[in-house]
């Protein structure tokens, strides 16, 4: 079974990640544009402006749409460009073996090893501000990412290699990438489920962090941005709440929601919570089953013992 079970913390997760994926996604198509300057500076939140305006007047909703939208862009980029290179040289470095393996090993072990956050930073610095894209940052925070995904996919992917049907299709003739493709990958896609959907998590964190230290994407629109602007506009210590707040609590609710579905996906790979959820479900429906049995017997009379003078009789 290659789905979690459905639980009230996973079907919260769903909805979080749905809501604000649907929100980045259309939302863009029914607010104004972000970079129109008003005279309503700094104004609260009104009938014509849900989450109010910014110190020059811009709607902060229409700026929360396009930000959302940035910032699931470069997460789903970053999601799949780590998740492709730690398949890469986890899984076929796994299955290849001998000197592949090792050199494909000590190249995870040197990135695994380079401290991530001032790697990002570094690279970010160097970048020119008008090259500093979208993708830059992708590539950037993918790059320094996928290490550690990978060592846990070659783990997996030595102890698959071994079992019978691997090696009867091995011998059987079939080239390495349908081996890998048919009988290796999918006894791994939970695993990757779960480093994708932690990669998108880092990286929307990331962009956060390199964007609030201005050192994000230059030419688009995100949550780390809107953080920036509001913090050189000095949203806290006037007060402007509706500035920080939004653009802080999606990140925090969409980080939870993925999180609710990694932890689900985690049934899926770690056996003993499997089998600890199958207790769990047994366990309630018995005692559901001894409490309707015990109403059951207190609703039918129970017939009196025979005295002695009627088993005479």
């Amino acid at each position: 079974m290659l789905l979690p079970t459905m639980t009230p913390w996973l079907a919260l997760g769903l909805i979080l990640v749905g809501g604000i994926s649907l929100f980045g996604l259309i939302g863009p198509y029914f607010v104004g544009d972000p970079t129109v300057i008003r005279d309503q500076g700094l104004t609260g939140p009104t009938g014509e402006f849900w989450l109010g305006t910014t110190q020059t007047g811009q709607d902060v909703l229409a700026q929360l749409a396009h930000a959302t939208r940035g910032s699931l862009q470069i997460g789903l980029i970053v999601g799949l460009l780590a998740t492709i290179l730690s398949a890469f040289f986890g899984i076929y470095g796994a299955y290849k073996g001998r000197a592949v393996d090792e050199a494909f090993s000590l190249f995870t072990n040197v990135f695994l090893v380079i401290p991530g956050l001032p790697l990002v930073i570094v690279i970010s610095g160097f970048v020119p501000r008008e090259s500093r894209g979208l993708w830059t940052i992708a590539v950037v925070l993918a790059v320094t990412s996928w290490a550690a995904s990978a060592r846990v996919l070659r783990a997996q992917t030595l102890s698959v290699r071994n079992r019978d049907y691997v090696a009867a299709s091995q011998v059987s003739g079939e080239r390495p990438w349908r081996v890998i493709v048919v009988e290796i990958l999918p006894n791994l896609l939970p695993v990757i489920a779960s480093q994708f959907v932690f990669a998108v998590i880092s990286a929307i964190l990331g962009e956060a962090g390199l964007s609030f230290i201005g050192l994000g994407a230059s030419n688009s629109s995100t949550l780390g941005t809107m953080l920036f602007y509001a913090q050189n506009g000095f949203a806290l210590p006037l007060g402007a709440w509706w500035w920080f707040v939004p653009p802080g609590l999606v990140i925090a609710l969409y980080g939870m929601g993925l999180a609710l579905i990694n932890f689900s996906i985690d049934e899926i790979i770690n056996p003993k919570l499997k089998n600890l959820r199958l207790h769990r479900k047994r366990a309630r429906r018995a005692l559901r089953l001894e409490r309707e049995l015990a109403r059951a017997g207190r609703k039918v009379p129970r017939q009196a013992a025979p005295t002695d003078e009627e088993t005479v009789r």
